[in-house]
């Protein structure tokens, strides 16, 4: 049974989506199913090919609740600043004007009824907490594998912004790197992020299924750049991955993303400020030393 008391936590939700007609009805089945449900959701159609409009159409008839946004198609899927692009496409069709969270939901997750309301109990019991998430699994050969990362990361496709820090941290950047880049800059300005290793999701599309492990690899070291990353860290970390599967050629991939940018003099992040924390933090890490890369 759904509850909605009065004083419940205002929230919404906004889910870029693209292609997902395998997928959507599962994601959009679990939200409906919360014991505390969204004020808003709106899912944005990034030109999708398939029937994801559609159906996202047909539950929008059913739930007054669903908004629905599309975009054209772009002739492509564009990692980071399209996914951005569109996320702010349906940010800006938010019509409630006192929402107190935020939600930035992929159209291929699984949650537990209670997941959300699980969320609203971390923000209460720690008033410096400005971003939190539950931890994802995938399924490989009919078990879920934990898709691990550090605890203050919280993953892009399930991330619940407190308003008081989005406000605080000015939004998301339209680029790849931009869920390292929004956490970074809240613990440097004093809020706490967290992944909760007992709110477990379901990610039924692996990371980097629709473009393969290569592209993706690239794709994560160059966002790995664009934040502001340590040459030295990043060295560290493409190590580390020679012993991660596929052997070599994940590590080799990060690095051709990292280095070549660098050679490249691609563009950065414009914030002298957080690269420096960035870096500091990361140099602690390497040096045992505490840092939010626990």
């Amino acid at each position: 049974m759904n509850v909605e008391p009065m004083d419940r936590p205002k929230y919404v939700i906004v889910s870029p989506v693209r292609d997902e007609e395998k997928h959507i009805e599962d994601t959009i089945q679990s939200v409906v199913q919360q014991t505390v449900r969204p004020v808003e959701w709106i899912i944005v159609d990034d030109g999708s090919g398939d029937r994801t409009g559609a159906i996202i159409e047909n539950y929008a008839k059913v739930y007054s609740w669903i908004h629905v946004v599309h975009r054209t198609d772009r002739g492509q899927r564009v990692p980071g600043a399209g996914v951005m692009e569109a996320f702010y496409d349906g940010f800006h069709q938010i019509g409630s004007a006192d929402w107190e969270f935020i939600v930035k939901l992929d159209g291929d997750v699984l949650t537990e009824p209670d997941y959300f309301a699980r969320c609203f109990e971390k923000f209460e019991e720690n008033p410096k907490l400005g971003m939190c998430g539950g931890v994802m699994y995938c399924m490989v050969g009919g078990e879920p594998t934990l898709e691990t990362h550090p605890m203050f990361h919280v993953r892009g496709p399930i991330k619940l912004y407190k308003r008081a820090c989005w406000d605080a941290i000015g939004g998301l950047v339209k680029a790849a790197g931009w869920d390292t880049v929004d956490e970074v800059q809240a613990n440097r300005l004093g809020w706490q992020t967290r992944s909760f290793p007992d709110m477990k999701v379901i990610h039924l599309r692996p990371t980097g299924a629709v473009q393969g492990f290569w592209h993706d690899g690239v794709k994560m070291g160059r966002a790995a750049y664009f934040s502001g990353y340590h040459p030295l860290f990043m060295m560290a970390k493409c190590l580390k991955r020679l012993k991660q599967k596929p052997y070599v050629l994940s590590a080799a991939a990060h690095g051709y993303g990292y280095f070549g940018s660098i050679l490249k003099r691609a563009a950065r992040i414009d914030d002298p400020v957080l690269i420096r924390y960035i870096r500091r933090q990361q140099m602690r890490r390497l040096l045992l030393l505490e840092s939010i890369w626990k």
